[in-house]
């Protein structure tokens, strides 16, 4: 056990550390201002200032010993100064002492932010407190914490949803593209003019008989007609930046393939139903012949009436290759069951190429439903490429050249010609009114 006078003279050296201690120290939570001014705690200089005056009290406590050891007495004025730097010395001891445990506690990081978990902050509020020291009872205590981060991309807290990279897949996914088949039905041709003309038979009166020698021969009549038929153009256009294309490569392509399929799709409708009106082509269905059951005969179902409308065309003297008919249809026609309830034509295993009455069946959705169009289209009329599709860019356009714009192009220019109108039946089923 130290005698008295140790401990005293322990506290008068710590009057040493006047001029070594930095501005009054007290015990603070760590993480938390420390100062009136609102300066951090500075730990390093806390352990400097520690150290001096540790060696200053060690360096005075044995110079007050060897004093005593020779009777020589410390005044009080001294010993209460020693006391009172002695408290100031056990402040900053306790100080840093409660900065290393909660260092150790929170593994170097703990507090050093300031943040503080929900529970503690939700334990801190006043409203809490205040309803934690009532006697139980029924009721409730709000308390706001800070927004949570979710996926959200709004303009609100938490919303970090912008910071998530999407997994691009490369390409376009384009639509689906309809499969062209009239042309292919069509005699083909090509024409270096921009009208197609054709001398047609109208009429023949057939008087041939058998003559007696010396007697008149009978005359017959032939009547002939100048056809004169337009080659139309079909085309469309689209604009696009210059940077775009140049960026962007694979897009000048995809863009030169969805016009090329454009003018198909148009054409076909055109070949199959254009009006003639205008540019229109005068498409096979305004000229063919309407379909009406020869010899008197009654169709009980479609596929009836297809087998009537080749008799038609045969009576025409221009048997029938084919049947172009709605996919709809087509497939109602496969799916008819007789009175047990077996497919009349139809065969769910099969994979053949759809035919009817031995002649291909054509399906397309540019035929209207519940239509059908039965001939011999290669006899019966021929499509002329003036000029084949084509696709061009061009900047010239004033407006084009100052903003940095390229036009694309598409364009076709074709004629077609019906020569025998009576090779091509049209009819109507009859099932939608």
């Amino acid at each position: 056990m130290k005698h008295p006078e140790i401990l005293a003279a322990s506290g008068a050296a710590a009057l040493a550390m006047g001029a070594v201690v930095s501005p009054e120290y007290r015990p603070v939570e760590f993480g938390r201002k420390g100062s009136d001014d609102g300066g951090d705690i500075d730990i390093k200089q806390l352990s400097r200032d520690l150290k001096a005056a540790t060696d200053k009290v060690k360096e005075f406590a044995e110079d007050a010993k060897g004093r005593m050891e020779k009777g020589e007495k410390l005044s009080t004025d001294a010993k209460e100064r020693a006391d009172e730097a002695l408290v100031k010395f056990n402040e900053l001891s306790a100080t840093m002492t409660e900065i290393e445990q909660k260092l150790a506690r929170s593994g170097g990081q703990g507090e050093r932010s300031g943040q503080k978990s929900v529970g503690n902050r939700f334990t801190e509020q006043e409203d809490v407190k205040s309803f934690m020291a009532r006697n139980p009872s029924k009721g409730s205590v709000k308390f706001e914490c800070k927004a949570i981060i979710t996926s959200l991309t709004t303009d609100a807290d938490g919303s970090a949803g912008d910071l998530i990279i999407p997994d691009r897949r490369d390409g376009i996914v384009a639509p689906p593209e309809r499969r062209m088949t009239v042309r292919d039905l069509i005699t083909p041709g090509r024409t270096s003019s921009n009208s197609i003309q054709f001398v047609q038979e109208t009429g023949f009166t057939n008087n041939a008989a058998p003559t007696a020698e010396t007697a008149q021969k009978p005359q017959s009549e032939i009547k002939f007609d100048l056809k004169t038929l337009p080659v139309a153009t079909i085309a469309h256009w689209v604009q696009a930046s210059r940077q775009i294309l140049s960026d962007a490569p694979m897009l000048e392509s995809y863009v030169d393939g969805r016009l090329r399929y454009g003018l198909a799709y148009a054409e076909e409708l055109q070949l199959l139903k254009g009006d003639g009106t205008g540019v229109n082509l005068l498409g096979m269905i305004p000229q063919a012949t309407a379909y009406s059951a020869p010899g008197g005969l009654v169709a009980d179902n479609m596929i009836d009436q297809l087998r009537y409308a080749m008799l038609q065309a045969v009576l025409a003297e221009y048997p029938a290759t084919g049947h172009i008919l709605n996919p709809i249809d087509w497939a109602r026609i496969e799916t008819l069951k007789d009175g047990e309830g077996r497919y009349v034509i139809g065969n769910p295993t099969s994979g053949t190429t759809p035919t009817l009455w031995r002649l291909p069946v054509v399906e397309t959705p540019a035929m209207t439903v519940d239509k059908f169009l039965t001939g011999a289209f290669k006899l019966a009329a021929q499509v002329f490429d003036r000029e084949d599709a084509s696709v061009e860019m061009s900047t010239e356009d004033r407006d084009n050249f100052i903003k940095n714009l390229v036009t694309i192009l598409a364009e076709e220019r074709l004629g077609l010609a019906v020569y025998r109108p009576e090779a091509l039946v049209y009819g109507d089923f009859g099932n939608v009114a």
